[in-house]
């Protein structure tokens, strides 16, 4: 598995990360083996969020013994300063270990939350001090906004960014670019989510992959073709949707990587045409 390096953190990750979410509502014999087999395969970046399920009760028993040979990640949902240390002592816990080698405010939407996170007993006085206490190693953030991650990205030395690179929300809605751009700039570590993603769900359409709110591509050659277009650009790791399938395509696609052409990203393009971006 080829691995890329964070940022100015210097760490080196597996260009395809492995979701937490993957794991939520699985058997822990199940959990256990979808992450043994992620190592084995090369990946040594996890990433987790209090708010996917039993995700964490899942991934803190399937690392056990592994825990010093993965980077991981964990998230806060929590906007405030105390709100934020419960999450983080909590995931903690969950996860059977002393310190988050990156942890990160979770799906920023807007210039609110941004505010109430940089402001006077928001959440990111929690994260500071807990780097101060050795309890995490790297401060990031994920955004569902343009404005708010470029917001935040100016407001603090983060060392990371998680957010969505996806080829129908470049292609259609100009959406992702703007924050990539940004970040490299500062040296920031970047992170993609919803690389495999194709559209929203239609109203009454069946979710056929229940643990993704967008609809994920259901072809793995366009998949493939997908992810290879995220991992062209200048970032460090993917993470692919929640479903072990999609994984599974992602892993063999990640470990065959070779970058984009310009002529396999038009026949992506043509492909774009008609759909609606998850994000705009």
């Amino acid at each position: 598995m080829q691995k890329r390096v964070l940022g100015k953190t210097g760490e080196m990750l597996s260009i395809l990360g492995f979701g937490g979410i993957i794991v939520s509502q699985e058997t822990q014999n199940d959990a256990d083996d979808y992450v043994a087999f992620a190592i084995d395969r090369g990946v040594n970046y996890f990433d987790v969020a209090p708010s996917y399920s039993n995700a964490e009760d899942r991934l803190g028993h399937a690392i056990k013994g592994k825990r010093n040979s993965i980077f991981l990640a964990c998230k806060a949902e929590e906007r405030t300063r105390d709100g934020a240390r419960t999450q983080l002592e909590q995931s903690l816990k969950k996860l059977g270990t002393d310190h988050f080698d990156l942890y990160q405010f979770h799906g920023v939407s807007s210039m609110d939350e941004a505010e109430k996170i940089l402001g006077p007993d928001g959440a990111l006085e929690t994260f500071v001090k807990a780097k101060e206490e050795g309890l995490i190693k790297y401060i990031g953030f994920s955004a569902h906004s343009q404005e708010a991650a470029l917001k935040l990205m100016d407001s603090f030395d983060f060392d990371t960014v998680l957010f969505p690179v996806n080829w129908v929300n470049i292609f259609n809605s100009d959406f992702g670019i703007k924050v990539l751009d940004h970040a490299e700039e500062k040296g920031m570590g970047r992170l993609a989510i919803k690389s495999m993603a194709e559209t929203l769900w239609k109203d009454g359409e069946k979710r056929t992959y229940p643990k993704a709110w967008y609809r994920p591509i259901d072809d793995e050659n366009l998949a493939s073709l997908a992810l290879r277009f995220t991992l062209s650009k200048h970032i460090t790791a993917a993470i692919p949707p929640g479903d072990i399938k999609h994984f599974k395509w992602a892993l063999k696609t990640a470990e065959n990587f070779i970058p984009m052409t310009k002529a396999e990203e038009d026949i992506l393009r043509e492909k774009a045409k008609g759909l609606v971006p998850i994000f705009k």
